[in-house]
């Protein structure tokens, strides 16, 4: 029988080939370093686990997050509060999120995951639903009472798996209204195609859970309109109060005016917080030409990265203030935050989005006054001469309030002294007590 042929591979065959090889071989690589990063985060888990004595009475509640500091927004800095009151609390706290390339300190209690970047997103990164599942095993060793989800993507699908395979229950905080924001970053669709998957999606997956948490009325309201059927109770998050006013460690700050060579007589306003389109800080740039008119040397001061930060820059040029506009980045929230904080004469937020709004009550914790306007989460945390004056959302009422508080330095004074005395009605003591009812109730139930 006679054989078939063989020709010589030629020089492309070869090269396509080799690529080939060296392409398999980088992902063998790849997941090998993945494979080792998940094991040592296991060992530091395991030594951690039992190196902390278990309180008489507490429960160990076992939280999954995609995202946790080093990025920086509302809801790492909700897990924090919680995390640390809790564990104050007398109860145990394991918190699963994803490793992050840069700025990543170390935690005890903090398993973090391999992960991967998230295409078109920079500040964010995506772990794998397969490595938390694997998790299983050595999460049942540690006999969690229950799961707390904090985010609805792989944390939100991996923590009811886990929960059904452990059985115990699963709470989860709805700490984002996406219809509100979705169509910033996916613009060519429909904002009411976006806004219906949108209320889908977060129907199907509330409808997964054993309780959920709002962190405010408005927040329910709107999941109850939605059909969620599962229990909601709202608990906003408190405020670090001791921690964050005397952070301890703190970077010895200089004068914020000279370090950031602004005139002494310059009257300052602050927004703290993401910049991103749905956080509507173009909306303090259209009304501030209101305030340079009444008081001339005003700066409007910007903290924060995000996606709309060049939009914003040009919209202080568009509106001939970028002289008036200046925008910081991320400041550390161990001193020159809080030296922003107490160097503002007000406070300004517009947000027509926010769940709850944590940085209004930061300012005022350091005696910072606000005005802001009243919308959703909001809601909740205002009230007219505690600390704050409400405005309307137009930029003539907003600037009159501005203008109002800039004029009247008495009346400041007693919004900064009020502000303080507010804030401290929040401390996030009290708010983990609230969490941790609702947490002995779904322990009893299961």
């Amino acid at each position: 029988m006679s054989q078939r042929r063989r020709y010589p591979l030629n020089e492309s065959e070869i090269a396509a080939l080799t690529q080939l090889a060296h392409g398999n071989a980088i992902i063998q690589q790849r997941e090998a370093e993945r494979e080792a990063r998940l094991a040592s985060a296991l060992t530091l888990f395991h030594s951690t686990a039992s190196a902390t004595a278990m309180p008489l009475g507490g429960i160990k509640v076992l939280m999954i997050s995609d995202v946790y500091f080093p990025r920086v927004n509302g809801v790492s800095t909700s897990i924090a509060s919680f995390r640390g009151a809790l564990e104050r609390l007398g109860h145990s706290v394991t918190l699963i999120c994803p490793d992050y390339p840069v700025g990543q300190v170390d935690e005890p209690g903090v398993l973090r995951i391999p992960s991967r970047g998230v295409p078109g997103d920079p500040e964010d990164r995506m772990m794998r639903y397969r490595d938390l599942l694997a998790l299983a095993p050595s999460l049942a060793d540690e006999a969690f009472d229950l799961i707390h989800v904090h985010t609805p993507f792989t944390a939100h699908y991996a923590g009811v798996a886990l929960g059904r395979r452990l059985g115990i229950p699963v709470v989860a905080t709805y700490h984002t209204l996406f219809e509100e924001y979705i169509h910033h970053y996916i613009r060519w669709l429909p904002r009411r195609w976006l806004r219906f998957a949108a209320r889908r999606l977060s129907v199907h997956q509330c409808q997964q859970l054993d309780a959920l948490v709002a962190p405010s009325r408005a927040m329910q309201q709107a999941l109850t309109h939605y059909g969620v059927t599962t229990p909601i109770t709202v608990i906003a998050t408190g405020l670090a109060l001791e921690a964050f006013c005397h952070p301890q460690g703190a970077q010895e700050a200089s004068d914020f005016r000279a370090h950031y060579d602004l005139p002494q007589e310059a009257r300052l306003l602050l927004y703290v917080g993401r910049a991103a389109f749905e956080k509507n800080i173009d909306f303090l740039i259209d009304m501030l030409p209101k305030v340079l008119d009444k008081h001339p040397t005003t700066r409007l001061i910007i903290t924060g990265e995000g996606p709309a930060q060049e939009t914003l820059v040009k919209r202080a040029q568009e509106m001939g203030v970028a002289d008036a506009v200046l925008f910081l980045g991320y400041l550390d929230r161990n001193g020159p935050l809080q030296a922003a904080y107490r160097a503002a004469d007000v406070f300004v937020f517009a947000s027509r989005t926010e769940t709850q709004g944590l940085v209004l009550l930061e300012a005022m914790a350091l005696g910072t006054p606000v005005v802001s306007t009243a919308m959703m989460g909001t809601l909740d945390i205002l009230k007219e001469g505690e600390g704050c004056l409400i405005a309307e959302d137009t930029h003539d009422d907003f600037a009159s309030k501005v203008n109002r508080l800039l004029s009247d330095e008495t009346l400041r004074q007693q919004l900064a002294e009020s502000a303080q005395t507010y804030a401290a009605s929040w401390h996030e003591d009290a708010k983990s007590a609230e969490l941790v009812h609702l947490y002995r109730k779904l322990a009893a139930e299961r």
